[in-house]
């Protein structure tokens, strides 16, 4: 069986995995240091002084409503998914609180949008990258539809240094893998966005660099954890048994103090050059 990221194909799978991906997403989004790492890069941004923001692959609106919320933002948010399972859960979150004037959500492909070039003030890419095929023709796209001088802001893991402890350390690689292949299709890729940023002509702004790592008890890894053992067999990668044994087993470490977690994730803030 080809194995292949969950996340990559929302928009063919089933209900009952979309639930567990959009339970994942709205988990990791609530964690205060998520939130840390999303509001940082907003902030160099300046997204405050955005008008017209667009969040590509917004899954359930995390990223958007974080925009939202924020106090100095008076503008408006388009998020677009390929999951329509998705944009209208997101949909359906944003006026639980109150921003169905400010934010709209609607299906679409990021790697050929059908929006006009100049668009936006701003682009944000929060945790989409390492799920596409083809990143460069998201940053093209996004280089396309933001306004010269625009932002665009580009937020993910570098899910090669995703890793969790296990007794045997040869074995705990071998889980480490089988984990990424099931979540990721580009687990190097913020190793690549210096390069992919000058292909896609954009001016690199600004990058900060996060470690999450949690030591002894899982916090943050829990949620995720959960959505492994659920992912892992429907990408292909392991049977259902070897995923159960796999993440209970890594919960059995969290248990007894043992645990370790850990990822590396990255924010890059790149800018449109305005033509002279």
């Amino acid at each position: 069986m080809a194995t292949f990221d969950a996340y990559a194909i929302t928009d063919t799978l089933n209900d009952n995995l979309l639930n567990v991906v959009a339970n994942r997403l709205e988990a990791r989004g609530k964690h205060p240091f998520f939130n840390q790492m999303l509001n940082e890069y907003l902030d160099i941004m300046d997204i405050d002084s955005a008008q017209s923001v667009l969040d590509l692959g917004c899954g359930t609106g995390v990223a958007a409503r974080a925009i939202a919320r924020r106090s100095g933002f008076k503008g408006k948010v388009l998020g677009i998914d390929i999951s329509a399972f998705l944009a209208k859960l997101a949909a359906q979150l944003a006026k639980e609180e109150g921003y169905e004037d400010s934010l709209s959500f609607k299906a679409g492909d990021s790697r050929s949008l059908e929006l006009a070039d100049s668009s936006f003030d701003a682009v944000v890419l929060h945790t989409l990258v390492s799920h596409l095929d083809n990143p460069l023709a998201a940053l093209l796209e996004a280089a396309r539809v933001v306004k010269p001088g625009g932002m665009i802001g580009i937020f993910d893991g570098d899910y090669a240094s995703l890793t969790f402890s296990h007794e045997d350390p040869t074995q705990g690689q071998q889980n480490d893998q089988i984990i990424v292949e099931s979540v990721v299709t580009q687990p190097r890729i913020m190793r690549q966005l210096p390069r992919l940023l000058k292909q896609a002509k954009l001016e690199f702004v600004a990058s900060k660099p996060y470690v999450l790592t949690e030591v002894g008890k899982s916090d943050f890894w829990t949620p995720a954890l959960n959505s492994f053992e659920k992912l892992m067999p429907a990408s292909g990668s392991v049977s259902e048994a070897r995923a159960t044994e796999i993440i209970q087993g890594i919960f059995a470490d969290s248990e007894k103090g043992v645990f370790f977690g850990s990822s590396n994730y990255y924010s890059y803030i790149a800018k449109r050059p305005i033509s002279t």
